[in-house]
């Protein structure tokens, strides 16, 4: 049977991947759009940039770096104070969920139909940007709902990340009591 803790860290393992290919598509997207080969239609042949999808990099590089953290601490590995805690934990996931969706959103509203232009390579690496850009926020809203209601169930916003509260287990003590 699942745990919890499983369920999420197969959810930050598929964020994971997810970033990592959004990253490096705007990556190429970026590369693309600010060398434009001679004689590519695409602005006239000319050079531009779209801020867009440098967020959307920014945003996938940050999801990239936090990530292992979040893994390394939900494992049990470490405390590290409020940023292990629930509340931490749900504080990250609600600035990535931000990120993402304004990322999401604008290059929808930029570029919500491309479908007239599947034949061409950047059309498609726009499409795929998107997809990406949905399923990545997709889990991020998933995993903080998972973990708000785990959090809320178990009265454990300031307890640690990884719910292990045994005392005799760990070093964690629970607020109010003495030692």
């Amino acid at each position: 049977m699942a745990t919890v803790n499983g369920i999420r860290i197969v959810l930050y393992v598929t964020l994971w991947l997810f970033a990592a290919v959004l990253l490096g598509l705007t990556a190429q997207r970026i590369h693309y759009t600010t060398h434009v080969p001679f004689g590519d239609p695409v602005n006239g042949g000319e050079s531009f940039y779209d801020p867009i999808i440098a967020e959307l990099l920014a945003t996938s590089a940050i999801t990239l770096i936090w990530i292992p953290f979040v893994m390394h601490v939900l494992c049990g590995k470490g405390d590290y104070g409020i940023f292990g805690t629930f509340a931490g934990e749900l504080l990250g996931l609600f600035t990535l969920f931000m990120l993402w969706i304004v990322g999401a959103s604008i290059s929808s509203s930029f570029w919500g139909d491309l479908s007239w232009c599947h034949q061409f390579l950047p059309c498609r690496v726009l499409t795929v940007i998107l997809a990406f850009a949905w399923m990545g926020w997709i889990i991020i809203f998933t995993l903080f709902i998972i973990s708000l209601l785990c959090a809320i169930m178990n009265d454990a916003f300031w307890r640690p990340l990884h719910a292990r509260y045994d005392p005799r287990g760990s070093t964690y003590v629970p607020r109010g009591s003495r030692v």
